[in-house]
């Protein structure tokens, strides 16, 4: 039984992460298109590389909560492939081994000279912080308008899945939403978002709940529909 399961920043919120936008399209105050877009780092990479460091910080406080832990269990009885959104590495410290990140991660960076030239990076960058071949190095996250480079694997992944997850998006943000697009006729569709853009059906059954208090319930009913 495979099992793909597709996360957003609701996961993430749980363990005292911060999401990436509020209500009015800011992030501690700043535009997204200043902080995450190629243009804004072009005009003010200090800024940028700047609130990359206090994510990072951030990151490095929190811990996986009961729903990623929960989905790493499942690894234990299935085929279970995560597709996050999400660029924390809660996933896999609670466990998860087979981990695709459509908008990058937080904990690397890479190479403005060569993007494939990606590097762990735990600490704070700065403007100087060079790569093997003295260019600058950038956060490894995909920013607006540019192209997300994991999309055709988490495509190859959901086509070949018996049982969607999803939990924590809206799946209202492109093109991470078009994913539910590539899901078999005959695969159950789960979905856990405390304000959920799907109805159940026939195929889909939805819980209008957080993700640590509706992934567990999913959980259990999967293992009881599909054992």
């Amino acid at each position: 039984m495979k099992i793909s399961i597709l996360t957003g920043a609701g996961m993430s919120a749980e363990s005292g992460l911060k999401t990436f936008r509020d209500s009015n399209g800011l992030w501690e105050g700043h535009d997204v298109m200043q902080v995450a877009s190629p243009q804004g780092f072009a005009r003010n990479p200090e800024l940028v590389l700047e609130f990359y460091n206090q994510r990072r910080r951030q990151l490095l406080q929190v811990n996986p909560n009961k729903a990623h832990i929960a989905l790493a269990e499942l690894e234990v009885d299935y085929e279970v492939t995560i597709i996050t959104q999400n660029v924390d590495d809660l996933h896999e410290r609670a466990g998860s081994k087979q981990v695709v990140h459509l908008h990058g991660e937080l904990l690397k960076v890479r190479s403005t000279f060569d993007e494939n030239l990606i590097l762990d990076w735990h600490d704070d960058l700065n403007l100087g912080d060079l790569c093997e071949f003295n260019h600058q190095l950038r956060p490894h996250i995909v920013w607006f308008g540019e192209a997300v480079p994991k999309m055709d694997v988490a495509i190859d992944y959901v086509q070949d899945s018996d049982i969607i997850l999803i939990v924590g998006t809206s799946m209202q943000v492109y093109p991470a939403a078009g994913l539910i697009q590539y899901t078999r006729s005959d695969a159950h569709v789960y979905f856990v978002d405390p304000k959920p853009a799907m109805h159940s059906s026939d195929r889909i059954t939805v819980l209008a709940e957080s993700a640590t208090s509706g992934v567990p319930k999913v959980i259990e009913m999967i293992r009881k529909m599909h054992s």
